[in-house]
């Protein structure tokens, strides 16, 4: 009997209402394959993945559709029985392995509950051999020293390696990976992807990889299935899906991925895809679709391209307008005094010092790119350049003004005119507060207004993030992520700053959200005269957005240059191997 995993016209919908969260998925996945389901936020990836572990979130049930692992039925298998399918046939690595991981347990004695759990048959010293064998296959140290350590006391990526171990330590016949790199720097990342595929086709299990990365599918993924609003939309292999894309959706998605090779300008896509209960008739891409006609009044039907490709579109054969080349980059004059100027800069975290030595100037209107591995002391730098890293010495100023390390010994001014937006825009608001308190907060400490001038101020602030008014007495929690980022950087806009620090402010959203933000943030740039420090991992998103990139490794500044120059000929082999470790839709084709 095949171990192929197959999934028949599945639907989970909101168990209130009965309005479908997704409906009419079907495809398979056979051994050692890797399927990656990509889409924006909202459009059910994760719902199916949940699905073939029978699981739902709150609020939701599975309402049809079969998922089978060869012979063996998960819907509507009893709860007991389904317990123990779980991590022996099905298995989940999921997105955060810090919330994951058991803190309270040693990374030995998490393992070891896995395999005595799910293979009650093996004594100790056979577990003994099988933990040991996983935590090599995943590049970890196989030491007893490791084996005691808490999750608190290793990396992400190790953190990350570890679940994936305890993923393949049963030998289920199907992983479930929901954005499993998404945090993770390209090194970690590229390591985790070759551990993943090399571990699947080693022992025959099959995969669905959950990601809005495109460019991270095209390098693991032998074939892509793309959603939309609750539905395939197109499936084929990887080469089909992004060499020739057939859907309209598929082919803006592509357009919203940073170009590798800086030739085209980043494009989102307008609108918002349509929840469950607010989908229209028809293609439900229509109201954000170039091409929409009276046909698509109807929902279109599959449509066979080629024995393995396959796309709903009535006008896939039609061709989308080509993305808008990039703009030139024109680095602004070198002002007579910089906006941030720092020299001989360290930091330290009590007797560990982490950063060494670190100098360079940024002008206004400048965007300066920060990039390395996780660990390289990037967000270190960006926390002291705002006051929040105290152990800070050496010679920072802005605007010609010295810059005291710890934020409490720095004036209002010079708290006013740095800004940080941080990484997560779901832990940096304040879910107590309503949209306008939040943003009517540095209006508070920085400027004497009256409360109609703040509230129409307020406003401004929003529309200059193309957010609309009627959020302003929202909650976070109401709110996208992409909106919930927006309204990060309104508030942090509202100060009137000098300087914003952006501290990778697009990883946790999708490409398309992704690109109106920085769409967003280069207007506004250019609009304010923002000098700009960007902290990313993201390489690829870097040479459509910044000036002069600064490469960091170990706390040091081992390169430092110009954008086109650092891509076309990187002077260092650090920098080298981060630019050979990025993901490109290359390896699809």
């Amino acid at each position: 009997m095949t171990e192929e995993v197959r999934v028949s016209a599945l639907r989970v919908e909101v168990a209130a209402r009965g309005h479908d969260i997704v409906d009419e998925v079907s495809f398979t996945i056979t051994p050692g394959e890797v399927l990656g389901l990509v889409g924006e936020s909202g459009s059910g990836k994760t719902t199916i993945g949940l699905a073939l572990l029978g699981h739902c979130r709150r609020g939701a049930r599975i309402a049809g559709g079969e998922v089978s692992v060869g012979p063996q039925g998960i819907i509507g298998t009893p709860p007991a029985e389904l317990r123990a399918l779980r991590g022996s046939l099905v298995a989940y690595i999921p997105q955060d392995p810090g919330t994951a991981l058991n803190p309270a347990m040693r990374l030995g004695e998490q393992l070891d509950e896995m395999l005595s759990v799910h293979l009650p048959q093996l004594n100790a010293a056979a577990r003994e051999d099988r933990m040991g064998e996983l935590l090599r296959d995943v590049a970890l140290p196989d030491t007893p020293d490791f084996r005691r350590r808490y999750p608190h006391q290793v990396s992400g990526g190790q953190q990350q390696r570890l679940a994936i171990a305890m993923a393949f330590a049963c030998r289920p016949r199907l992983i479930v990976l929901d954005e499993p790199t998404t945090g993770l720097d390209v090194t970690t990342q590229a390591h985790v992807l070759r551990t993943v595929r090399e571990l699947c086709a080693r022992h025959g299990v099959a995969a669905l990889y959950v990601s809005h990365d495109l460019a991270v599918v095209a390098e693991l993924a032998q074939r892509v299935a793309v959603m939309y609003a609750g539905r395939l939309v197109e499936a084929g292999t990887a080469a089909e899906v992004f060499a020739a894309p057939r859907h309209p959706y598929t082919r803006r998605l592509l357009q919203a991925m940073p170009d590798p090779e800086g030739r085209h300008q980043l494009v989102g896509i307008p609108g918002h895809a349509p929840g469950p209960g607010h989908r229209p008739e028809g293609c439900f891409f229509k109201p954000r679709c170039d091409l929409a006609t009276d046909l698509c009044d109807v929902f279109p039907l599959e449509t066979e391209i080629s024995a393995t490709h396959m796309a709903r579109c009535w006008h896939q054969e039609q061709p989308e307008p080509e993305a808008p080349l990039a703009r030139q980059h024109t680095l602004p004059a070198a002002p007579k005094e910089p906006v941030l100027s720092l020299r001989a800069v360290n930091a330290a975290y009590g007797e560990a010092q982490v950063l060494h030595d670190i100098a360079f100037d940024i002008g206004a209107g400048e965007c300066l790119a920060l990039v390395g591995q996780s660990g390289s002391g990037k967000t270190t730098l960006a926390r002291g350049i705002a006051g929040l890293h105290r152990e800070v010495s050496g010679t920072m100023t802005l605007s010609g003004a010295v810059l005291p390390p710890g934020i409490r010994q720095r004036p209002a001014a010079q708290r006013q005119r740095i800004q940080y937006i941080f990484q997560n825009p779901y832990a940096s608001l304040n879910p107590r507060r309503t949209v306008g308190e939040i943003i009517a907060r540095p209006l508070r400490l920085f400027a004497d207004l009256g409360a109609e001038a703040a509230r129409g101020r307020v406003v401004r602030e929003l529309d200059r993030v193309s957010l609309h008014a009627r959020l302003l007495d929202r909650y976070p929690d109401q709110l996208s992520g992409g909106e919930r980022q927006r309204v990060a950087i309104a508030r942090a806009l509202a100060a009137e700053p000098r300087l914003l620090i952006c501290d990778e402010v697009t990883s946790a959203l999708d490409v398309s959200v992704q690109a109106a933000v920085m769409a967003l943030l280069s207007e506004l740039r250019t609009e304010m005269n923002l000098a700009m420090l960007f902290v990313t991992h993201n390489l690829t998103l870097v040479r459509s957005f910044a000036d002069r990139v600064a490469v960091m490794n170990q706390g040091r500044i081992v390169e430092l240059r110009e954008t086109e120059a650092i891509f076309r000929a990187p002077a260092d082999d650090y920098t080298r191997a981060l630019l050979s470790d990025t993901p490109g839709l290359g390896a699809a084709a």
